[in-house]
């Protein structure tokens, strides 16, 4: 487990862990869909430099959400320094969103982390979070929005990112993590553990970017695919290197892009680095 803290997580340790998780996500390859410093995937508008300029420009953001965090901040405080990082996103990317959703799923982790204090379990973060923010977070689902995933979520009944955020992260807590702490008992490598994560996630996740360019069938096909690679055996079935990279030659081939379940992802890896149990 490279790179994982030790020490008590400070907003400054904090913000390295979350630049470091976004380069996790970013250098995991195959990656279906989705951009990493192999190829760009089913994208035209970025590649892996678009990402890292991105992550730098991020790096203060993480630090700051943390401390807020740390401070007893309110929501109001924690989205009004999202909003400012999506600027600086923008700005270093040239418009491009190579980060929004890792910028409200991470800042809000980061946060949890900075008041939660050293090495807390996944159980104990996910309550603060849930008891700090949970009611502003439920609030934020009532609010019109004109985002592609708050749209595709509400035409086809499905759970947005808001939605995740105000029933306690369950793809994240529920799935994606207890996929990483098996994988790591069952002794996999960095790799092998997130493409196992990955995998686990996309199988359950309502991944409104798979929707916005795929439409619901788009969705339903990439889960199905996600769900043979995860029944087979996932990272641990010994072809699961070339299986993964098949199901991303498909996916580039009808343009789905998964960027939900690489933020989840991420995520994890933020987890795993700040040392939470």
């Amino acid at each position: 487990m490279n790179g994982v803290a030790t020490a008590s997580p400070t907003p400054a340790r904090v913000a390295r862990a979350a630049v470091l998780a976004l380069h996790d996500e970013l250098a995991l390859a195959p990656k279906p869909g989705l951009v990493s410093f192999e190829n760009s995937g089913s994208h035209t508008d970025m590649d892996a430099q678009t990402f890292m300029r991105s992550l730098r420009a991020l790096r203060h953001y993480f630090h700051h959400v943390a401390a807020a965090g740390a401070a007893g901040a309110g929501f109001g405080t924690l989205e009004a320094l999202g909003i400012a990082a999506e600027r600086r996103m923008l700005a270093a990317t040239s418009g491009v969103n190579t980060h929004r959703g890792a910028i409200f799923l991470l800042g809000l982790m980061c946060a949890g982390l900075g008041a939660t204090g050293a090495g807390p379990s996944a159980a104990r973060l996910r309550d603060t979070v849930a008891r700090r923010w949970g009611d502003a977070l439920a609030a934020r689902c009532g609010r019109p929005s004109l985002s592609h995933g708050r749209l595709a979520a509400r035409r086809h009944g499905l759970r947005s990112a808001n939605d995740e955020a105000a029933a306690g992260f369950p793809t994240l807590f529920d799935v994606a993590w207890p996929a990483h702490c098996h994988a790591r008992a069952f002794g996999l490598d960095d790799r092998a553990t997130r493409l196992h994560v990955f995998f686990h996630t996309m199988a359950t996740l309502d991944d409104t970017n798979l929707v916005h360019r795929g439409g619901l069938a788009g969705l339903r096909d990439a889960q199905r695919a996600a769900r043979g690679f995860v029944d087979a055996g996932g990272a641990m079935h010994p072809d699961a290197v070339p299986r993964a990279r098949a199901i991303h030659e498909a996916f580039v081939a009808r343009r789905l892009s998964p960027g939900g379940s690489a933020d989840v992802l991420a995520t994890v890896c933020l987890l795993e680095r700040a040392g939470v149990r």
